[in-house]
């Protein structure tokens, strides 16, 4: 007898780094339920997005192709159906799934971010779509029908697990694939207080003491080119982190922001294990990219710096032999490889136009050959974020801003100097390596296009 198709549930937090985890070997940020989710799961140790930004990053989500083949970002031209129809939800509901979106969506209109080519997009793709894109005028306090105040984070925790009830009471034949997005921990540009907790995170890290960045010395930022240090990434360093009482004060309330995350992703896996589902759901958590946290001296994303591109990832398939639970794989995973995971998890095969690789046989853990090499790139139009692409290997790293005069490049070798502290590219010492990856990057930059 054929076993029934798997549901699948992809949580995704918005300006999650790598490291703003207890798993991933923070020591002070509590996040028991995302820990929980590695344990039985398999964390990838190595997981980076491949455009450190919002618009840009979510469209590779969705449609497994890199921002230079998508040519998504914010102020673009929107994201076109040839991509749209090959995105996993399409794919999936197409195949006889129940999909559905909550939270934000972060490629339809709202002023500002462009919007979907039509709106039979999202009817494609989605069969419930509460995308609630108005959070940056309301902010993460929503005042409820009572009057009562209720946190954009438990909101969302609600309407996930209305969708999960709601979905085994009336569609319990039929798979489900529900894509959870959090607005948090992202900063509430527009309120002076930047990071908006729960409530019901007050009590966490008052007396905590959160060390800064190993390259907060301001003679890192000193030693950035002139037109980096003159960015969009300064003055929201300015605003957030130029004081000591300043840094502890967000980083506070940036730790307390995942803190809720953790919780709510806690409610939904009790109303999954409620539900009887939890035996048949593959649990998929990332984030669409990462973060400056006053690391040399700036704040934000948008450089291919680590900080800004490196991402949690974990999947947790409880098919899965137990021996093959609890794993931290070290290959370079992307986030383009979330929508193949997906298609193969369900057992459909994605289309030759999607460019990420299925993480499955990771997942249970074969040995097979993998990249050693990704692209990666920010192409937002902006004069005060400079545009930039590059290659990541296993030990090294390129970077060039292209648009600049002359071109500025950046070369770290990740093994001495994981946290890029000391730009080799002039050294004439380590000439042929930049001269190889200088290459490296020309090739995959037109193979990805």
């Amino acid at each position: 007898m054929k076993a029934p198709a798997p549901n699948i549930l992809f949580l995704l937090t918005d300006n999650q780094r790598n490291d703003l985890l207890g798993c991933a070997g923070n020591p002070i940020i509590k996040t028991p339920n995302i820990d929980q989710l590695a344990a039985n799961g398999v964390r990838f140790e190595n997981a980076f997005c491949t455009s450190p930004i919002c618009a840009a990053s979510r469209a590779s989500y969705l449609t497994g192709t890199y921002e230079r083949r998508h040519r998504f970002t914010f102020l673009t031209h929107p994201l076109q159906s040839a991509f749209t129809d090959i995105s996993y939800p399409a794919t999936l509901k197409m195949a006889g799934y129940r999909t559905g979106l909550l939270g934000k969506f972060g490629i339809s209109s709202n002023g500002i971010t462009p919007s979907l080519q039509d709106a039979s997009a999202v009817e494609k793709m989605f069969d419930i779509f509460d995308n609630y894109e108005h959070w940056t005028e309301e902010g993460y306090e929503i005042r409820q029908p009572d009057g009562s105040v209720r946190h954009l984070t438990d909101i969302t925790g609600d309407k996930t697990i209305d969708f999960l009830h709601t979905h085994q009471s009336d569609h319990p034949s039929q798979p489900f694939c529900l894509s959870v997005s959090f607005n948090a921990p992202h900063a509430q540009d527009n309120d002076p207080r930047y990071y908006i907790w729960p409530a019901t995170e007050d009590h966490l890290y008052t007396k905590t003491q959160i060390p800064e960045p190993f390259n907060a010395h301001p003679d890192f930022f000193r030693q950035l080119p002139k037109f980096l240090r003159k960015t969009e990434s300064r003055v929201r360093w300015q605003k957030r982190y130029a004081t000591s009482v300043d840094y502890q004060r967000n980083m506070r309330g940036l730790y307390r922001m995942v803190s809720g995350i953790d919780r709510n992703i806690g409610r939904i896996i009790k109303a999954l294990d409620q539900l009887s589902l939890s035996d048949n759901t593959v649990v998929i958590f990332a984030s669409d990219h990462g973060m400056y946290y006053g690391d040399r001296g700036l704040s934000d994303c948008w450089q291919l710096n680590e900080q800004s591109i490196r991402i949690p990832l974990i999947i947790l398939d409880p098919r899965v032999a137990k021996d093959n639970r609890g794993l931290i794989r070290e290959e370079l995973a992307l986030n383009i490889d979330v929508a193949p995971t997906i298609l193969e998890l369900a057992g459909l095969s994605a289309t030759d136009k999607i460019q990420g690789k299925s993480l499955v046989p990771l997942l249970r853990n074969k040995k097979i050959d993998w990249r050693q090499t990704f692209f990666c790139e920010h192409r937002f139009h902006r004069a005060d974020i400079p545009k930039s692409e590059g290659v990541r290997t296993q030990r090294w790293k390129y970077i060039r801003y292209y648009e600049q005069q002359p071109v500025y490049e950046e070369l770290y070798d990740l093994l001495v100097d994981p946290h890029e502290s000391f730009n080799l590219a002039r050294d004439h010492r380590f000439s042929n390596q930049l001269k190889r990856l200088r290459q490296q990057c020309d090739k995959m930059s037109v193979e990805c296009a």
